[in-house]
Formats: structure tokens, C-alpha cells, sequence
């Protein structure tokens, strides 16, 4: 008995040595990001692998520039649409990721009811079950700009507790070792905008055949609504919701504030 709650012990301290090494490597990658551009993320490298696999092959657009070569209106749609407390929250907005989780609980009951009345009337007709619910719950989130780069430099895609729990670890490191503007530099220069599709520069040139630093505001405007879903609407750019939406983005740019 004592042996395993000793064998126990030595675990949890290893699991805690191992926990803080972590967020060491971690903290000196941000503190090299102050200064050096990086060259990669960890989102970029499963896409790579996963268009590998997939396509055999790798189609890839990325061209990093300075922030002074980005547009002052890309800047301020994308502050507009996914993140309108940018430069006075620490990295969190907790008020959003509250009613973004309210909002999926919602999805989620609301889903659970309209798979049932299926599978009830696939009993009646005696359908041959699924193995899959035949509606899924639409999910949003309430991430910050910050918590988006956290995510996609160093973070697998997977939803679980302690993935967020390191987000959030991530986050702050983020905010407490770099100043608003860095962020936003290295976010918009390494965001995915399409398949394959990485950065303000790529993206200004492959949807309007300009650089980044010439956009216009309803241009802006329009790569900022796409970046929740960028592979859906990167096959639409210009449909009616893209278009309706980058409206109503440009009417707020002019009351964003800019780091």
C-alpha cells in the first residue's frame, strides 16, 4: 500500500515537473516571437500533413510582411468582426465565452430534440439506425484574438478541458510578453483565409489581386467575414451573406481603435 501511494506521489510530481517545463518552452518561444517572425504554426503543420495526405500534394500561399504592409482597414474589419474589446482586454473575454457557452448549451438541447423526433420516425418506419446523430449542433465561440493565435501556434484542434486550460495559459503569456500590435502582426500574417490560403499578403492577392497594404475598406471588410469559416466561404466570396455581412462590419470599422 505504501509502495503505490509512493509510486503515486512520485507521478504526480513528475506530471507537474513535466507541466511546468511546458509552459518554459512555451514562454521562451513567445519571448522569441517579439523579435523573430515565426516561421510556422501548429495548425499550418497539421494542414500541411493533412493536404499531404489527402491530396498528395501541397498547394500553399504565404507571404509574411511587416504590420506597417498590412492595411490600417484590414486591421480594424478584423477588430471589428472577431474581437471589438481587442486592445482593452488581457487576452479573455470572459463575458463572451459565457454567452457563447449558453448559446452552444442551447444548440446543443435543441439538436438532441430534433434527433430524437428522426430516430423516432425512423423507428415508425423501421429505418435502419444511424451511427451518427443526422443533425449536428452548430458550435461558436467567444475567443479573443489573442486566444485564436494562442490556439493556432502552438495548440492541436481537439475541444477538451485541459487543451482550453492551456489556451488560456498561452493566452496571458501572450498578452504579458507582447504588446497588442505584435499580436495582430503575427496573427494576420499567419490566420487562414482558404485552403491552403495563410495570411493578410496571400489573401489580399488571391481574392483582389492586391497586396495587403492596398485594401480597400469593403475588401477588408470582406476577408474579415471570412475568417470563422474561411474553406466555406472561400467557394462563395462574393455570395449574398459575405457580401451583407462585410456591410455591417465596414459600418463599425470606423469606431475601432487600432494598437
Amino acid at each position: 500500500m505504501k509502495s503505490g501511494a509512493s509510486s503515486l506521489l512520485r507521478f504526480i510530481v513528475l506530471l507537474v515537473i513535466c507541466t511546468l517545463a511546458l509552459q518554459l518552452v512555451f514562454a521562451a518561444r513567445i519571448a522569441l516571437m517579439r523579435y523573430i517572425d515565426p516561421q510556422s504554426t501548429s495548425f499550418q503543420r497539421s494542414e500541411i500533413w493533412r493536404l499531404l495526405v489527402e491530396k498528395y500534394r501541397i498547394d500553399w500561399s504565404q507571404q509574411w510582411v511587416p504590420g506597417t504592409q498590412i492595411s490600417p482597414h484590414l486591421k480594424r474589419a478584423v477588430i471589428a468582426s472577431e474581437d471589438a474589446g481587442f486592445v482593452e482586454h488581457s487576452g479573455v473575454e470572459w463575458d463572451a465565452l459565457e454567452k457563447a457557452w449558453e448559446r452552444n448549451q442551447k444548440a446543443e438541447a435543441r439538436v438532441a430534440k430534433i434527433n430524437e423526433r428522426i430516430e423516432r420516425q425512423a423507428a415508425k418506419l423501421k429505418a435502419a439506425p444511424q451511427n451518427k446523430p443526422a443533425v449536428e449542433p452548430k458550435i461558436v465561440g467567444g475567443s479573443t484574438i489573442t486566444q485564436q493565435l494562442a490556439k493556432n501556434l502552438f495548440l492541436a484542434g481537439e475541444r477538451n478541458l485541459p487543451r482550453k486550460a492551456q489556451e488560456f495559459i498561452i493566452t496571458f503569456m501572450l498578452e504579458a510578453m507582447m504588446d497588442k500590435g505584435r499580436i495582430l502582426e503575427i496573427y494576420l500574417n499567419n490566420v487562414e483565409w482558404g485552403e491552403g490560403l495563410f495570411g493578410a499578403e496571400a489573401a489580399a492577392r488571391h481574392y483582389f489581386r492586391v497586396p495587403a497594404a492596398q485594401l480597400s475598406p469593403m475588401a477588408a471588410a470582406r476577408l474579415a467575414v471570412m475568417l470563422p469559416a474561411p474553406k466555406r466561404f472561400e467557394k462563395r466570396p462574393n455570395s449574398p451573406y459575405v457580401a451583407s455581412r462585410a456591410g455591417t462590419v465596414a459600418a463599425r470599422m470606423g469606431a475601432v481603435e487600432l494598437p
